[in-house]
C-alpha cells in the first residue's frame, strides 16, 4: 500500500538542479495525496529560470512512475518569482557596514580555494585607495582562514549578542577556527550549520568595508544555498585547476550560481604551472589550457592563472600570505594582484 511516507522517500532521492540537496530536504514539496494508485504532489519552487521546474517535474515524474503501487501521477508544481534585491539600500539592509559581496567557491575540494579567497582579499585591501576589506571563512568543517591569516584570537561579542570580527593585517576576519582549538571537530548538521553561517554574515560587526570577500566550502550544498539566500552576493569567482576532473566540479558551481541567478565573475586557474627556479621553464603539472577552455564554454573570463611556488605554501602555513609580498618579487603575488584588480572593475562598474 502506497502511503505518503514512502512518497516522501522517493521524493528525497531527488536532487534540486545544481545542488547536491533533494527537494524535500529543501521544503519544496507542500503536500501529497494518495487516493488508491493516484498520487498528487504539490511543489512550491521560487526561481526565474524555467529550466529549473522542467527538470524537477520531469525527474520527480520518472522516480514516481516507477515506484510499484502507483500507476498516476499528478504534479502541481507553483512557480513564483524570488525576492527581489535590488540597490545599496537592499543590499546594506541584508549585511550592514557591507558595500560589495564577492564568493569565491570551487565544485570540488583541493584546489586551493582557501589559498586564493585569502590572497584576493589581501590583494583588494592594497589596491589604490587602501579599501576596507573582510574575509569571511563559511567552511565550517573544515576552516582555514585563521591559520592562513597566522591568528587564533577569539572573537568578542557585544551585550546585543553582536560579533566583533578580527582584525589582523589591516583585514577584518571571522572563522569557526576562531572560535575552536586546532584539533576540535565541527559536527553539526544542516539546520545548525545554516544557523551559524547566518550569525557569521548578519551578527558580525562589520565595519564599512568596501569588499567583504566568502570563502565558500567546496560542493554545492547547505552552506551554499544559505548564503545566496542570506547575503546580495555582486559576483563568485570560481577556482579550479587545469585537469579535467576539478574542471568537471567547477562546472558544478558555476550551474549552482546560475540557478540563483548570482553572477559569475570569472574563473581562476590555480596551480597552473611551476616555474623552475633554476631555469625558468614552466612545468603543466596539473595539465594545461583547462581553465581557458571551462572559461570560453561558460562565457566568463579568465581572471588569472595562479602558479605553483614553495613561497605561496609556506606564507599560508606561516600566516602570511603571499599577496603581502611585493607583486614586482614574486609572481604569484603579482597574479594575485592582476586578479584582484579585475574583480573590483567587475563589481564596480
Amino acid at each position: 500500500m502506497i502511503t505518503s511516507e514512502i512518497v516522501r522517500s522517493h521524493l528525497a532521492t531527488v536532487k534540486y538542479p545544481g545542488f547536491s540537496r533533494d527537494i524535500v530536504s529543501f521544503g519544496l514539496v507542500k503536500d501529497i495525496e494518495i487516493e488508491g494508485t493516484n498520487v498528487k504532489v504539490v511543489i512550491a519552487i521560487q526561481t526565474k529560470d524555467p529550466a529549473v521546474p522542467e527538470q524537477i517535474y520531469k525527474d520527480v515524474r520518472g522516480t514516481l512512475e516507477g515506484v510499484p503501487g502507483i500507476e498516476n501521477v499528478e504534479l502541481d508544481i507553483n512557480v513564483q518569482d524570488p525576492p527581489q534585491i535590488q540597490g545599496n539600500d537592499a543590499l546594506t539592509a541584508k549585511l550592514n557596514g557591507v558595500k560589495k559581496i564577492i564568493a569565491v567557491a570551487s565544485g570540488k575540494g583541493g584546489v586551493g580555494k582557501s589559498t586564493v579567497a585569502t590572497n584576493l582579499a589581501v590583494a583588494l585591501s592594497q589596491m589604490e585607495g587602501s579599501p576596507k576589506v573582510g574575509l569571511c571563512d563559511c567552511d565550517l568543517y573544515g576552516p582555514s582562514i585563521a591559520l592562513m591569516m597566522g591568528t587564533n584570537e577569539r572573537p568578542l561579542a557585544t551585550e546585543d549578542n553582536e560579533i566583533l570580527p578580527i582584525r589582523k593585517d589591516g583585514l577584518q576576519l571571522m572563522s569557526m577556527g576562531f572560535l575552536l582549538d586546532d584539533e576540535s571537530p565541527v559536527i553539526v548538521r544542516g539546520p545548525l550549520a545554516t544557523r551559524y553561517i547566518q550569525q557569521f554574515l548578519k551578527q558580525v560587526i562589520w565595519d564599512d568595508l568596501d569588499y567583504l570577500v566568502l570563502d565558500l566550502p567546496p560542493g554545492t550544498g547547505d552552506i551554499q544555498l544559505t548564503i545566496v539566500q542570506t547575503a546580495a552576493i555582486d559576483g563568485a569567482v570560481i577556482v579550479t585547476t587545469p585537469q579535467e576532473v576539478a574542471l568537471i566540479d567547477a562546472r558544478k558551481a558555476s550551474s549552482m550560481f546560475a540557478k540563483v541567478n548570482v553572477p559569475v565573475i570569472g574563473i581562476i586557474e590555480n596551480m597552473s604551472y611551476f616555474e623552475c627556479p633554476s631555469d625558468g621553464v614552466k612545468y603543466p603539472i596539473f595539465g594545461e589550457g583547462g581553465g581557458d577552455k571551462e572559461a570560453a564554454r561558460l562565457g566568463v573570463p579568465m581572471l588569472g592563472k595562479i602558479p605553483i611556488d614553495i613561497p605561496t605554501r609556506e606564507g599560508g602555513d606561516s600566516g602570511k600570505p603571499i599577496a603581502f609580498t611585493s607583486p614586482e618579487k614574486n609572481i604569484v603575488s603579482a597574479a594575485f594582484h592582476d586578479v584582484a584588480k579585475k574583480v573590483a572593475a567587475v563589481v564596480n562598474p
